[in-house]
């Protein structure tokens, strides 16, 4: 049996799969099984993992099942115990997962791990959040945030652990997506959610502690594939649907009432 489970849910990032499966064959430390469920891509994703990566177990989709519903597709086909959920728009340090999947073993007590992402120029990137209450989803993405700036920025600064450099390591309440490593009875995603908030979700589950890592470094390149405004229309769609699982429904009508000018305002901007 492999030590860890890889799982790469790609929706045409042909080059960037690329260079993160190039990547990977480069761990050392680690028996990897490595699962690329391909989301229908139309760029020849599939048709190059086939071809140059025959090592990889590749799980091509004749429809695009999401962000949460192709990983969950991995986790069901992984064999390893330990899985990593990692975004195609990443590039993997050689020893960084196997320093994960040891922290891991050797902490019994913790949930989930994640490492340091940095952008391709060695900039920081400020992941990991504390699970939001509803205040701070209303003045993230309503009105409410353009007429309470300070309130809002405080409150995001407490969400995003705002006096943190990501420089050290850190207990944390959620990690990020883009590389997010559990054991696999713990990893399952909610497909009621298509693209966003997996993260929160899986921390609301878990309430157990999950740690950032400083030495395990993965360069990101984020938001490969959701740049365009139909993400962000499904952005608001998992933010109401993470809404009324977590907060009820009378509060999701009320962020559903305030965020409607964020919403046609961006919408406006990407016309």
């Amino acid at each position: 049996m492999s030590d860890l489970s890889v799982v790469i849910v790609s929706y045409n990032t042909r080059e960037l799969l690329r260079n993160c499966l190039l990547s990977l064959r480069e761990s050392v430390g680690l028996d990897l099984e490595i699962i690329v469920v391909d989301n229908a891509s139309s760029d020849g994703s599939a048709e190059m993992t086939r071809a140059e990566f025959p090592e990889v177990k590749l799980l091509a989709q004749s429809l695009n099942t999401w962000y949460c519903g192709g990983n969950n597709i991995g986790i069901e086909a992984a064999r390893a115990d330990t899985v990593l959920l990692l975004n195609p728009d990443t590039e993997v340090a050689a020893d960084a997962l196997a320093q994960m999947r040891r922290f891991l073993q050797d902490h019994p007590d913790y949930v989930g791990v994640t490492a340091q992402l940095r952008y391709p120029n060695g900039e920081l990137q400020r992941t990991c959040a504390r699970i939001p209450d509803f205040r701070q989803l209303l003045m993230a993405y309503s009105a409410l945030g353009y007429l309470l700036p300070t309130l809002k920025r405080e409150l995001h600064s407490q969400l995003t652990y705002g006096d943190w450099d990501r420089r050290g390591d850190r207990d944390v309440e959620a990690i990020p997506g883009a590389c997010t490593m559990m054991r696999r009875g713990d990893i399952r995603l909610d497909e009621d959610l298509l693209l966003y908030f997996p993260e929160e979700t899986l921390a609301r589950r878990q309430r157990k502690p999950m740690r950032f890592l400083t030495a395990a470094r993965i360069v990101h390149h984020e938001k490969s594939s959701t740049r365009s405004w139909f993400a962000i229309s499904i952005f608001f769609r998992d933010l109401l649907v993470y809404c009324r699982k977590h907060h009820g429904i009378s509060k999701m009508l009320l962020l559903w009432a305030l965020s409607r000018p964020v919403y046609w305002l961006m919408w406006l901007k990407n016309r």
